[in-house]
């Protein structure tokens, strides 16, 4: 059994993750989150939110997990977001084709066109892995979920396939809410679906996940990073595109030798890789099991100006990928502006005033407006997009109309209501289309890795199986009979990121015990910890319940409570105990929770 096989295991005992619609047999794709994972998964969420709006300053948004169709037709994601499937002409089983090939040794498959899928299926004999029947041909799957919005045929929706296309629609009134001011970021945490052929890497490849995002809106010819001194002597571990290209390795240097070097494009990029260095490894991911990987020239988006992969190390998939970084430039705004014929854009002030020679379109909006009514901003605005080409078609300007179409709808505007031509103009500033940097975090990759990175055991040997305490010798020896020669399981998860902060244990079932034991628990709660408790089995089983879910620490109430008002501390990690007074237990639990305090 693997370390993936171990931990599965374990999140199902332990109420981390389990197999959604097991009653029915389950589905591919999807998992439930137990109360432990919801735990660790909420901790994740929120403490990505402390880096990106409350430390970072940007606003988090909750847009709706369905979508209508134009909002996919500017994205791409319908002509485009699609794998190439293949199916067993035998068992009519589905398999992504370039999986199919990555698994022959062909490397980077998916930049392959379905003929060269073909041609290589077929030239390499590579047959169905269920049955061993033959292979269909390669056609484009779209992985989007289809729904329809209202009764009937309704309208034609989507289930999201990402969470970024809310920020892009909301942009007009996040400037606003940011004083028309750049840059800024908007943030925005839910669930995505994607109707993945053939989900056959557990947690790690759902049809419904959780990701985490952020679009920062920034001026194309600014990309300076004002806070860039704080990470820039981070060192990073980077796999640049001509490392991979000519079969190099990863190379260790900083942020700032990484953007003066050109290998990461400018500061802005830098600041967001480094600073996802610091939240993965915050969070628990093993600092040695973490890279950057640049995207290859073949697999970045032709609008992209420089994307890395934040990969980490797992035991049976290698390197995953859990966030990507990318500068998408202006590509998604510009595509929301043409599909909605609404301008999405910023009015930047110059310092000085400068003047330059201009093309324009003036519409009289005063005689549009009584003629047009309603539909009159809307024709004012398309007429400004015209060309000059466009406009010297109509030379009669006594009886031309400029024709526009708004919703099918076809207006004649008399052209003799349209000026154009070159002047000279004084401008004060200019208006901008924001280029896009964004961070995309996969939670539930993430939320996995954190506990294969946290899974730890050890064989405690008669020796060892002691642990250091100032409870009754009746509790240690029933501790020690528990103990001897077992292999222990723990979490050693971070504090922060742990399902609860603190166990509070009675030592045994003694009424008085159980009454003190429950004080103290709500004087932890009151106190504003996350408090786990726990008065059955022995204590040393229950010690090891709570090691296995990750709890720090394990607050024992025993018979010197009762005399001296003092309880026993015990850490997940070192099995070391202390003795604390009960009257400034939640302080103290704090504080150690705080600087993950670790007892020796």
């Amino acid at each position: 059994m693997d370390i993936y096989d171990k931990i599965i295991d374990l999140a199902k005992r332990r109420g981390f993750l389990w197999n959604s619609f097991e009653l029915y047999g389950g589905a591919a794709g999807f998992f439930d989150y137990g109360p432990n994972g919801c735990s660790v998964k909420r901790n994740i969420e929120n403490t990505w939110r402390d880096y990106y709006i409350r430390k970072e300053g940007y606003f988090e948004i909750e847009a709706p997990t369905v979508g209508i169709e134009d909002v996919y037709i500017a994205s791409g994601h319908v002509g485009g977001f699609s794998d190439p499937l293949c199916e067993c002409v035998e068992c009519h089983s589905d398999f992504r084709a370039d999986h199919l090939l990555e698994a022959a040794g062909f490397e980077n498959a998916g930049a392959f066109s379905l003929k060269e899928i073909d041609e290589k299926i077929e030239k390499n004999n590579i047959v169905c892995s269920e049955c061993g029947g033959k292979l269909g041909t390669a056609y484009d799957f779209n992985l989007m979920f289809k729904t329809k919005i209202g009764p009937g045929g309704g309208r034609q929706g989507y289930m999201r396939p990402e969470t970024a296309q809310g920020m892009f629609i909301d942009f007009d009134r996040l400037l606003i809410h940011n004083r028309d001011k750049l840059p800024f970021g908007a943030c925005q945490i839910g669930k995505s679906y994607r109707n993945e052929i053939s989900p056959r890497q557990g947690v790690l490849r759902l049809r419904e996940f959780t990701q985490a995002e952020c679009e920062i809106f920034v001026d194309p010819e600014e990309k300076t990073h004002p806070e860039f001194s704080k990470y820039e002597n981070v060192t990073l571990l980077l796999y640049p595109r001509d490392e991979q290209e000519n079969e190099g390795n990863p190379i260790e240097m900083t942020v700032k030798e990484a953007v003066d070097s050109g290998i990461i494009a400018h500061e802005f990029l830098g600041y967001y890789v480094a600073l996802t260095y610091d939240f993965l490894t915050e969070i628990g991911i093993d600092k040695s099991k973490l890279r950057f990987r640049q995207h290859l020239r073949d697999e970045m988006a032709h609008y992209a100006v420089d994307c890395w992969d934040a990969e980490i190390l797992t035991e049976r998939f290698g390197w995953v990928e859990a966030v990507g970084i990318a500068d998408r430039t202006d590509y998604d705004l510009k595509a929301h502006s043409a599909q909605s014929k609404t301008e999405l854009s910023v009015y930047v002030e110059f310092p000085e005033p400068v003047f330059e020679k201009r093309f324009t379109v003036r519409p009289d909006m005063a005689k549009l407006g009584p003629l047009f009514k309603g539909k009159a901003k809307q024709i004012g605005d398309l007429l400004k997009y015209m060309s000059e080409s466009e406009l010297l078609e109509y030379e009669n300007k006594e009886t031309a109309t400029y024709d526009l179409k708004i919703e099918n709808e076809l207006y004649k505007v008399p052209s003799n209501l349209v000026s154009f031509g070159e002047e000279t103009i004084k401008l004060s500033g200019k208006t901008i289309v924001p280029h896009v940097i964004e961070p995309s975090y996969g939670i539930d990759r993430i939320t996995y890795c954190v506990l294969e990175h946290a899974f730890y055991e050890e064989t405690l040997e008669s020796s060892e199986t002691s642990e250091s305490s100032e409870i009754s010798d009746t509790s240690e020896k029933s501790e020690k009979e528990s103990e001897e020669d077992e292999t222990r399981t723990v979490l050693r998860l971070k504090n922060k990121i742990a399902p609860f902060s603190v166990a509070v244990l009675p030592l045994i079932g003694k009424p008085e015990l159980l009454k003190i034991s429950k004080q103290i628990f709500e004087s932890l709660v009151d106190s504003g910890l996350n408090v786990y408790y726990d008065d059955t089995g022995t204590i040393g089983k229950r010690y090891r319940r709570n090691d296995e879910i990750g709890i720090p620490y394990s607050v024992t109430i025993d018979f010197e409570t009762i005399d001296e008002n003092t309880v026993t501390i015990r850490d997940r990690d070192s099995m070391k105990q202390i003795r604390a007074g009960a009257q400034t237990l939640p302080e103290k639990i704090k504080e150690m929770i705080k600087t993950e305090y670790k007892i020796e």
